[in-house]
């Protein structure tokens, strides 16, 4: 006579507050925040000698488009009376730092992963008023600045995927985290066409 064995749960139990992340996403958070630090560092020596050096020609000055000095000499690149690439520096240092612990395996509670995501959110809301500011007042696309546009939606997804994961959290977090790459693909892809479709007279004389 058989004895029928007892169901498993295909699913995933939630963490542990307090458990460290997956290897994979501990190391996305460093090596996003590595990046977006990196390019907040460029952004404020090439600010540092546009100022120092008015004939300076920053070095993200590809084309007409894709130049950061105009988008530099604007109200917009200094919203509270000192350089946006300051506030990136900070913010990144912080993801930074919370990156290596995480690979490290040092738990976090879960209180901090939730101040994480909101701080995020924030940054990425920054990011949509500068991307609006930048297609239709600015006129001009800042390279390095889109690199930082990038990763931090690319953060917010991934810190919003930790939030979401614990027991408690809402339904509608827990639902858009089963599609959150799709979200985010989809969000570079609007991104792309509303570039495209505001520069498009520029790209085609590039055909």
């Amino acid at each position: 006579m058989s004895i029928a064995a007892p169901a498993v749960d295909s699913a995933a139990p939630p963490p542990a507050p307090g458990a460290p992340p997956a290897a994979s996403r501990a190391w996305a958070v460093l090596v996003a925040g590595v990046i977006g630090l990196a390019a907040s560092l460029i952004l404020t020596v090439e600010k540092i000698r546009l100022l120092t050096d008015s004939s300076y020609v920053p070095s993200c000055n590809l084309n007409p488009v894709l130049s950061c000095g105009p988008v530099m000499a604007t109200p917009q690149a200094s919203v509270l009376g000192f350089p946006n690439p300051l506030m990136g520096i900070v913010a990144f240092t912080v993801v930074v730092v919370t990156g290596v612990l995480a690979v490290a395996k040092v738990p976090l509670p879960r209180w901090y992963w939730g101040g994480m995501a909101a701080g995020t959110l924030v940054g990425a809301g920054f990011v949509h008023w500068l991307i609006f500011q930048s297609l239709y007042r600015i006129g001009a696309l800042c390279p390095y600045c889109m690199v930082v546009w990038a990763v931090t939606m690319c953060l917010l997804v991934i810190f919003a995927a930790f939030a979401s994961e614990y027991d408690g959290a809402p339904k509608i977090l827990q639902y858009l985290h089963r599609w959150r790459w799709t979200l985010a693909a989809l969000w570079f892809i609007a991104l792309f066409l509303l570039v495209f479709l505001r520069f498009q007279d520029y790209w085609l004389t590039l055909i």
